[in-house]
């Protein structure tokens, strides 16, 4: 939770609670809390550098800016005797973390030096503050994942969670190539000769969620013998360097390659199946939740639900 909120306003985390606001010492501030991730800076960058050509984007530290301006006129004619126009501002202040704050204030119109002849001033920036919070959520990487959060949590297909946000997002302007380049997969194991592997690239970790077909797309590599005398089977591990880590695990199989070592699955399991285990070398954790004891797994599907990278599947024997 930003400290900037504490103990000052409401949080509202409610689709139809998005749009509220809340007066403060005379102006209004409205909120939106987004139960998503915030945190690499390249995806920061990217949101900065999609938005710029639509707004006024600045940083610092974990917040970004983004400044919509406007011009108001006391008359349509410039020429015209007693013509006058102010330019006026509204920022967004995106708080990037565990999860994300849009945050607005709309100060009085007397903050711009402008006459009293500036008209519905309160209504226009709160549409406009509004808007830049639409159009940022319809068009960067935070649109991607809101999509991911929707299918997990609403359990909807990727169409209906697009959907969503489009109808979270009525004010959006759309703007073109504002989400950076998207990477290029590499190509699939291929299901004959099965000598393909994931590749790494110098990745923290590759993307979700786990191959459930990685049985028939990669050759079976060395078990690994856990301390309870367990052998652990694995798939596509390459060396002993831990830079390709492959799938362990015949009927509870993790993707170590996709794992970011949370811990979330050792703390949901009710059996103790997984125990963090040390591998040195890795680059996306050097913990894993090695399944020390695989047998006992009484295939609840606890774990499979609670990784954030999609990382396990369950087999059920």
């Amino acid at each position: 939770m930003s400290l900037l909120l504490k103990d000052r306003i409401y949080t509202m985390q409610a689709p139809t609670a998005k749009r509220g606001v809340y007066p403060m010492h005379g102006y209004k501030l409205g909120l939106y809390r987004l139960p998503i991730k915030l945190e690499d800076p390249s995806e920061i960058k990217s949101i900065i550098e999609g938005m710029k050509k639509t707004f006024d984007m600045d940083q610092y530290a974990d917040r970004i800016y983004a400044t919509y301006n406007w011009i108001e006129e006391n008359m349509p004619d410039p020429d015209a005797d007693g013509y006058e126009s102010v330019e006026l501002s509204v920022t967004v202040e995106i708080v990037t973390g565990e999860v994300i704050d849009a945050i607005y204030q709309i100060y009085p119109v007397e903050k711009f030096a402008a006459p009293q002849w500036v008209k519905d001033y309160r209504r226009k920036a709160d549409h406009f503050a509004k808007m830049i919070i639409d159009t940022i959520l319809r068009n960067t990487i935070l649109s991607d994942k809101l999509v991911e959060h929707f299918m997990k949590t609403d359990k909807l297909s990727e169409v209906q969670a697009a959907g969503k946000v489009s109808e979270l997002t009525p004010l959006a302007q759309i703007v073109l190539d504002a989400k950076p380049i998207a990477k290029i997969e590499p190509p699939k194991p291929l299901v004959e000769g099965k000598k393909q592997v994931v590749t790494r690239d110098g990745e923290a970790a590759v993307p979700g969620p786990i191959d459930i077909e990685f049985k028939d797309k990669m050759d079976q590599s060395a078990a690994f013998k856990t301390k309870t005398g367990n052998e652990v089977q694995t798939w596509g591990r390459v060396g002993t360097d831990n830079k390709v880590m492959g799938v362990w695990g015949e009927f509870c199989a993790v993707d170590f390659d996709i794992c970011i070592g949370d811990g979330a699955c050792i703390d949901a399991c009710p059996v103790a199946v997984y125990e963090f285990f040390d591998f040195p070398g890795n680059a996306g954790s050097t913990k894993k939740p090695l399944q020390i004891n695989e047998p006992d797994c009484i295939f609840c599907l606890a774990c499979e639900g609670v990784c954030p990278p999609q990382a396990i599947k369950i087999y059920p024997q």
